[in-house]
Formats: C-alpha cells, sequence, structure tokens
C-alpha cells in the first residue's frame, strides 16, 4: 500500500538515477576525484531544477575557490597543532603535522554533497572528514557560487 506514496525515480544526464529518501532526492556525484553521495531538495514529483543547477556547478566552484577552502581547513587544524606542540598527545599517537593551507588535503576525505534551502537560498554542503578531528563531520558551505563557511560539525547527508 505505502507504494502509492513513493516518488518515481528520475533520470538526469549528470548524476544518473535519482530517488527520493527521506525528504531529499538521492544520487551520486563526482567531487575532488570521488564519487559521493548526493542529496538534494525538492518537491514529492521532481529534484528542485535550481537544486539541480547548483549541485552541477559544484565542482567548478570548489575547484575556484580551492585556496578559500583549504586556508578555513587549515584554521580549523591550528588549535589541534598548538596541542601537538604542547606535547599534550601520548604514545602511540602520532600527531599529525601539516605545514601549510595547501598540505590539508592528504588528511582530508570527501564524504557526501547535499543541496538544500539554508539561510538566504540554496547552500550547498560538502561533507568532510578530516584526519585531526575524527569526532565531527566538517561542512564547507557554498552559496550563490562562492565559499561562505565551514561549519565545525554537521550530520552527513
Amino acid at each position: 500500500m505505502f507504494r502509492l506514496f513513493r516518488s518515481a525515480p528520475c533520470s538526469d544526464p549528470i548524476f544518473g538515477q535519482l530517488t527520493r529518501s527521506r525528504g531529499r532526492w538521492r544520487g551520486q556525484t563526482a567531487l575532488a576525484g570521488k564519487i559521493v553521495p548526493l542529496a538534494l531538495a525538492g518537491s514529492r514529483e521532481a529534484p528542485d531544477a535550481a537544486a539541480l543547477a547548483v549541485a552541477k556547478q559544484l565542482a567548478g566552484v570548489w575547484a575556484d575557490d580551492q585556496a578559500l577552502v583549504e586556508m578555513a581547513l587549515f584554521d580549523h587544524y591550528e588549535p589541534y597543532r598548538e596541542a601537538a606542540a604542547a606535547g599534550e598527545f601520548e604514545p602511540p599517537e602520532a600527531p599529525i603535522l601539516i605545514a601549510s593551507p595547501s598540505a590539508v588535503w592528504k588528511y582530508v576525505d570527501v564524504q557526501s554533497v547535499s543541496v538544500a534551502p539554508l539561510d538566504d537560498g540554496l547552500t550547498a554542503e560538502v561533507a568532510l572528514s578530516v584526519a585531526w578531528d575524527e569526532e565531527h563531520t566538517l561542512g564547507v558551505r557554498f552559496n550563490g557560487g562562492r565559499f561562505i563557511e565551514l561549519n565545525g560539525s554537521i550530520l552527513p547527508e
């Protein structure tokens, strides 16, 4: 009986088949050389056209704003680096030492992408895990095609 209330899958030339689950349209996307889960806002009938457009532009925005993102990640890493320098880690845990913002990527893993309304319009959020902060999933947020913030703790899609 509940099958009557399910949304029919949608097909997209970039993202392939999208299915509706838990209030979002779900599929996969490529970002940072990896295929990751994608969640898009939309109605029961179809993904939001603007959300699809934002998702399709995200790889270019990610590349354009890479220096800003890595600087934000390096700033997030700073308290960890200070704790390591103060000797606050006990063996066998070896501290992670990152010398510059561009070196953060070795310790970062893209987990998922979501595009949904947040504050002032559609926001693309890339969920990241980072080796120096295993307790949190970080959210890199983009709005209007620009990096806006690094959120220190999100729930990945």
